[in-house]
């Protein structure tokens, strides 16, 4: 029997899009000669979300050897927006959990089958919720309480300080005597620790440099990725019986072309094709922190108590305060930054989301608010002085994270019209999964590795 030919568009070059693009060609029903499938990116640049100062390839930190998720010129714009600027915790204790086992299984082999511990970070690692009391950065101490301090306070601090945090470092004794494990030593100011996951069921990639490696994985096995691509219609057909279509913009000319199957996995902008789909966008800001020396493998939720006199942060409904003076707090106030420390001898941070600033048309249009940027720098230096006082910063970066699903499956009654989007901070945990999942809904007509459960659209179309 000839195998059935089929043109398949994914639109979106995350990890969602990579992910489904990599597992299409790993389906048992793949054919290079019969199926034509191609990944459109909206963006041509992967620059969109950072400040010009910061670093623009992790790949020369994970691997100097160079064996590392090298760029591909070509792939400029894939992991542009939040898949390359998340964290990428992987755990077991996620949700939703009819496809979390699934993509926590699929992540190892992956990892195992193209060296992830090399080319993406892949390891695995503690997590854990910390509460901590923060120290105030030379130069502002209780007596300016009232006063205001610029960003230059904290940054141009004397090495003076170094001592003191060192004094104020937890020994052994003093982590034993709030439940934490001797090698959290990279952490100054430590009260409280709870022990959410361990590495049975807790991992990490680098996620760029996952995403990365997934659409160079897919481009391989004969995926087209064409960038500067944006997607401006979905033609479904009369009655909306079947998609028929997609029409995209890529310099200055417009493309019509016919498909037989369009899986949608463009994150925060799904709802702009698919406005019955409920994904939502929130923006968040975070920094990558080169240490003096690699720390342990732990992602820390934190609980940290900014003394009077600290920093205040940004108000979240606060639209932009850009380089204007920072004040100082005339209260405590609590503050709870995500840290992620890395295999490249790096730590990722990231602070709250916002909604203040609407979703551009592309991620590269994606502005960062440097003042969100150093309220991180400043409340994680202030618990560790590895994060601080003797850190680097090589980042500042912004996103925009799609809310409300996961939503896998296909789109009401429109045959071929597959939704992949919507997956909140578990994105890149979730994408193997997804991945797999909608390459049996595209060739097998339904899923067979996991149910759809939560995910699945027709619960609410």
């Amino acid at each position: 029997m000839a195998t059935q030919k089929k043109d398949i568009v994914i639109v979106g070059g995350g990890i969602i899009g990579c992910s489904t693009a990599y597992y299409l060609t790993r389906h048992p029903s793949y054919s290079r000669d019969s199926h034509r499938i191609t990944l459109l990116e909206a963006s041509s640049t992967s620059t969109g979300g950072r400040t010009p100062d910061s670093i623009q390839d992790p790949a020369t930190l994970a691997d100097p050897s160079g064996t590392a998720a090298k760029r591909n010129p070509a792939h400029d714009g894939i992991a542009g927006g939040a898949s390359g600027k998340a964290g990428g915790l992987l755990a077991l204790w996620a949700f939703p959990e009819s496809i979390v086992p699934l993509s926590f299984r699929l992540h190892d082999e992956l990892a195992r089958e193209h060296g992830g511990a090399q080319r993406w970070g892949y390891r695995r690692c503690w997590a854990s919720q910390v509460n901590c009391k923060a120290r105030l950065p030379p130069g502002l101490g209780a007596g300016v309480s009232d006063g205001a301090a610029g960003n230059e306070a904290y940054a141009n601090s004397s090495g003076a300080s170094k001592g003191l945090h060192k004094d104020h470092k937890k020994d052994a004794k003093k982590l034993r005597e709030v439940g934490a494990p001797e090698d959290l030593d990279w952490l100054d100011s430590l009260t409280r620790y709870d022990n959410l996951g361990q590495p049975d069921n807790t991992a990490q990639v680098h996620p760029e440099l996952f995403t990365r490696a997934m659409a160079q994985l897919a481009e391989d096995e004969g995926v087209s990725i064409v960038t500067g691509a944006r997607i401006t219609a979905i033609d479904r057909g009369e009655g909306d019986e079947a998609v028929e279509s997609v029409t995209y913009e890529k310099d200055g000319e417009v493309t019509k072309r016919s498909v037989t199957e369009c899986v949608v996995a463009a994150g925060p902008w799904t709802r702009k094709l698919l406005p019955e789909v409920p994904v939502k966008a929130s923006r968040a800001h975070s920094v990558v922190i080169k240490t003096p020396r690699p720390v342990s493998a732990y992602a820390l939720f934190t609980e940290i108590k900014l003394p009077i006199g600290f920093r205040e942060p940004v108000p979240p409904q606060w639209v932009h305060r850009g380089e204007k003076e920072a004040t100082v707090l005339r209260g405590q106030q609590i503050v709870e930054p995500e840290i992620y420390a890395r295999p490249d001898g790096t730590a990722y941070a990231c602070g709250p989301t916002d909604d203040v600033v609407p979703l551009p048309l592309t991620n590269a249009e994606v502005e960062v608010d440097t003042a969100r940027c150093e309220d991180i720098i400043a409340q994680v230096g202030g618990i560790s002085s590895a994060l601080g006082q003797d850190g680097e910063v090589l980042a500042r970066q912004a996103c925009y994270l799609p809310q409300g699903g996961p939503y896998i499956g296909q789109v009401g009654s429109t045959k071929g019209l597959i939704v992949a989007a919507g997956h909140t901070c578990w994105g890149i945990q979730n994408a193997p999964g997804t991945g797999k999942l909608v390459s049996e809904l595209v060739f097998d007509g339904k899923t067979k590795s996991a149910r759809l459960g939560s995910c699945d659209p027709a619960n609410f179309l």
